[in-house]
Formats: C-alpha cells, sequence, structure tokens
C-alpha cells in the first residue's frame, strides 16, 4: 500500500454580518458536489502571491458573494485536513469578521451556485461542516452592536 505524501495549505475567509430588523444574519454559500451532493459554507479561498491574509479574505468574500466588505476584526482560524489526489492535505482557514459596505448577491462567481443571507439559528442548520457551525457560534458571541 503507497503512503500518501503530506501537504500544508492556508486560505483565509470571512462571516460577512448585517443586522435587519436588529436580527443578525450572515452570509452563506451553496456549492455542488459530485451528482446529488451540495455544501453549505462560508466564503474563502487561497492566497496569491504576495497577498496577505486580509487581502485575500477581503478579495474572495467579494469575488464569491458579489459584496464589497471591510473587516471589523480577526476571529479564529479553523484546520482540517482531506485527501486530494494523493496527497493529504493539512489545511488551516483564517477567519475574519465583516461588514458589507457595497455590492449585491447577485454579483457572485462561479464557484457558488447560490449565495444568501441567513440568520445565525438558520445557518447552524444549513452549515455543512462541523469546524464552520462552531467558528460561526464564537461570531455569534462578538457581534458588534445592530446600527
Amino acid at each position: 500500500m503507497a503512503r500518501l505524501s503530506s501537504a500544508t495549505a492556508t486560505s483565509a475567509g470571512g462571516i460577512v454580518i448585517r443586522f435587519r430588523d436588529a436580527i443578525p444574519q450572515l452570509v452563506l454559500g451553496r456549492r455542488r458536489r459530485e451528482r446529488d451532493s451540495q455544501t453549505w459554507t462560508l466564503p474563502k479561498g487561497t492566497p496569491i502571491p504576495g497577498e496577505s491574509l486580509e487581502q485575500t479574505a477581503l478579495r474572495e468574500v467579494c469575488e464569491e458573494t458579489g459584496l464589497t466588505v471591510r473587516i471589523l476584526s480577526p476571529l479564529d482560524a479553523i484546520k482540517y485536513t482531506f485527501v486530494q489526489r494523493g496527497t493529504r492535505i493539512h489545511k488551516t482557514v483564517h477567519y475574519f469578521m465583516m461588514e458589507p459596505t457595497g455590492g449585491d448577491l447577485d454579483g457572485h462567481d462561479h464557484e457558488f451556485e447560490e449565495v444568501r443571507w441567513v440568520s445565525f439559528d438558520e445557518a447552524a442548520t444549513l452549515l455543512s461542516f462541523e469546524t464552520e457551525r462552531s467558528l460561526v457560534g464564537l461570531a455569534a458571541t462578538r457581534l458588534p452592536e445592530a446600527v
């Protein structure tokens, strides 16, 4: 049996927050996986050379959601491992709390089939990965004041 090679990967993304009628909401995206599977996830992506984690998070959130955003504060990082093309990848994703400054969800790119605002309660049931559900739970304890 062949051993898997190992690699590390880093990404950055954001939890974009708004308030509607004093209820906090965040943005999630839906991706299709394989034939009948889909995942709901937070926007995130890979840095391009020379980019800081903050720059990556701002760019990727804009591309994947159609929103322009600003960072409110760093949040936390999640770590997970997966296998891709015979390589075990140890990935760290750095997240930031963000707020929208413009744009429109209709402007999201091809990486998500659907992007929408959801309540924190709905996010807890929609999100496909436990690491992201836990992160959203943490974000709920650090919400800015409703404007």
